[in-house]
């Protein structure tokens, strides 16, 4: 018969790993599916503007397959956005463009800017999921390539949506002129921030406008900063897949990148010689074929509602309210 601290310790074993088993069936078979619309409202407008309804869409890692995802990204068309902002990752696999178009169909003519994340060039690659929770990922230079040309055909010409790798655009969106800039993927260091000023300059071409946003597909400090010194309002990036597995009370154990783990993930300031900004980081609509969970940090998209300054309840430089729906 076994003693009575060697039962308390097998009972104790088996409770974690039933823990364990549960976790990942939830983070395997459920929560990855659980799709989220995450709402903020921040006051950015002139006074006396009408809100602009921005949809920011990221890290969707589509495979032609993923039909779930699909439907439920194009029937985000319903909220009628007035700009969509997509910051990069938007292929999962070879042959993910195909499911894109389904997903992104409903969405053409709405005004948009997008920028790649290195999966907007080449494939995911098997790995070690746990590696995930190491630090950074590291390049993989044999990864397979992929057709980013039809991808940025699509989204432009299709879509009608502005290129912002290293690049700057002027829109026109419900009655307000916005300018919008971006860089490539820092994470592989594909940013080139150096270029970004005469891109703007060029954009606005001596004419202001009401709004000026910056896009990035990583939130590296590095870029955010000069965001906020090239003179943008507010800040969107990806990447981060809001960690990805989180812990309640604790958050995000890695960002993939070096921004603040508290800031992996939805609206918050971002401070830089005496300026704070509004930023948004999206934890993402998916994940890696060959890492597919997620615990405590659902899929998701968000829907920014820009309001004007002199909106009700609004009165620090810039207002927010935030909900989960």
């Amino acid at each position: 018969m076994a003693a009575p601290n060697v039962k308390t310790a097998l009972t104790a074993l088996g409770a974690v790993g039933a823990v364990g088993v549960g976790a990942a069936v939830w983070g395997v078979g459920i929560e990855r599916y659980l799709f989220t619309l995450r709402e903020h409202e921040v006051a950015l407008l002139p006074a006396g503007s009408a809100p602009i309804r921005v949809l920011h869409l990221s890290d969707a890692h589509m495979a032609p397959w993923q039909r779930r995802k699909q439907r439920w990204i194009a029937s985000l068309v319903d909220l009628h956005p007035d700009l969509i902002v997509n910051t990069g990752d938007n292929l999962g696999h070879a042959d993910g463009l195909r499911g894109l178009r389904a997903a992104f169909a409903p969405f053409r003519g709405i005004p948009g800017v997008f920028v790649h994340g290195s999966n907007d060039h080449t494939a995911p690659s098997p790995r070690n999921p746990l590696k995930y929770f190491t630090g950074p990922s590291r390049i993989k230079t044999e990864a397979e390539p992929l057709d980013t040309g039809a991808l940025d055909e699509y989204l432009t010409d299709d879509l009608g949506w502005a290129d912002l790798n290293n690049a700057a655009a002027r829109l026109e969106v419900a009655g307000l002129t916005i300018d919008a800039f971006g860089v490539s993927d820092a994470h592989r260091r594909w940013d080139r921030l150096d270029v970004v000023p005469d891109a703007l300059e060029e954009a606005r071409d001596d004419e202001p406008s009401e709004l000026t946003l910056g896009v990035t597909h990583a939130p590296y400090r590095r870029v955010l900063d000069a965001f906020t010194e090239f003179g943008a309002d507010m800040l969107f990036a990806g990447h981060t897949h809001g960690g990805q597995v989180r812990l309640p009370g604790v958050g995000a154990l890695v960002a993939n990148c070096d921004i603040p783990l508290r800031q992996a993930r939805g609206l918050s300031v971002w401070s830089h010689r005496g300026t704070d900004l509004p930023l948004n980081v999206s934890a993402g609509l998916g994940h890696s074929i060959y890492a597919p969970v997620r615990f405590a940090c659902p899929p998701e998209a968000s829907l920014i509602t820009l309001v004007a300054k002199d909106a009700p309840g609004q009165s620090a430089r810039f207002g927010a309210r935030s909900g989960i729906g």
